[in-house]
């Protein structure tokens, strides 16, 4: 009686070494089976840092530009704007001045704004790794191409990134480091930084709309503000209107380095030496920003999923 429990014991921990070899699961015969040549091989490559900390060093496991203060101040300032338009609108449904509806969708795309703000800052824009050499296709399809090395991360320069002193990191498809965002923009977070431009200026638009309409519409006392109300919603008016200008023209800078496949670093070199006629640069295809997940997934904050991923970086 005494022998069942330890054969019930054994042909368990011999059922699941058969299963964890037969699936694929890690166990200690696999690893002694592990190496060149032989039946099994760890694919940790491309494996992310299991640290927890903050930084843009390859050991950090999330990534947080932790070096420049002014960028943290701006990018906090972001938060702080586009909290202080929602309160105020919020407060102007309250006391009558707004139906609470038309405040619900102004309060949704600031969450969508502030999401997609906070998906740029803290995904990595494109980070060229230390161990990173040519792909095989880029030496095959464009022999005439020079290959070049970064003076400072001394590793290979893929083309179209710029080494940022900021993050202190080469970033792929790199357009500029932003300091509203704290982060460099670039072929990772892309994608996100084009949607928070995008909800800002529905934002800013629709914020000028509801003003708008109050101030020229109203003809009842229920739609009046009042004393303290009408103060917030003057100095919203006036940040309304500045942000909604500034982010048309960065809308217009990123849709023109879209269809000319010229970021804006590029763009001023190019411009500097008078060489942007003789550019051949293509344009950016969408799926290479958006990715091809689908078309209901690009208007989400959620990271895109590449076809090529290492043509894309």
């Amino acid at each position: 009686q005494k022998s069942r429990p330890k054969s019930l014991v054994s042909n368990t921990i011999r059922c699941v070494h058969s299963c964890t070899k037969k699936y694929g699961c890690s166990s200690h015969r696999m690893i002694m089976d592990e190496g060149v040549d032989k039946n099994y091989y760890r694919d940790d490559f491309n494996d992310e840092p299991k640290g927890c900390s903050l930084g843009t060093n390859e050991e950090d496991g999330i990534w947080m530009n932790m070096s420049d203060q002014a960028g943290t101040i701006m990018c906090l300032m972001v938060w702080f704007l586009l909290g202080y338009s929602c309160l105020t609108i919020v407060w102007l449904a309250e006391t009558g001045g707004l139906p609470v509806s038309l405040s619900m969708i102004y309060c949704i795309l600031c969450s969508l704004a502030l999401s997609c703000h906070a998906k740029t800052t803290l995904t990595d824009p494109g980070s060229v790794p230390q161990s990173a050499v040519p792909s095989e296709a880029q030496r095959k399809n464009h022999p005439e191409q020079k290959l070049s090395m970064c003076s400072q991360c001394q590793t290979f320069k893929p083309p179209f990134s710029h080494h940022c002193r900021i993050c202190n990191r080469c970033v792929s498809r790199m357009d500029h480091h932003c300091p509203w965002m704290n982060n460099c923009i670039g072929a990772g977070n892309l994608k996100h930084f084009i949607l928070f431009l995008i909800y800002t200026w529905l934002t800013c638009g629709y914020a000028m709309l509801l003003l708008g309409w109050n101030y020229f519409f109203c003809a009842t006392e229920n739609c009046t503000f009042g004393t303290v109300v009408i103060q917030l919603a003057r100095v919203m008016t006036f940040l309304s209107v500045g942000a909604f200008l500034f982010i048309s023209s960065m809308l217009m800078n990123v849709f023109y380095g879209l269809m000319t496949g010229i970021g804006t670093i590029d763009r001023l070199k190019k411009k500097a030496l008078d060489t942007m006629l003789e550019s051949d640069e293509e344009p950016i295809p969408l799926k290479d920003v958006f990715g091809i997940a689908g078309y209901h997934t690009w208007l989400l904050p959620i990271d895109p999923v590449f076809e090529d991923y290492d043509r894309v970086m």
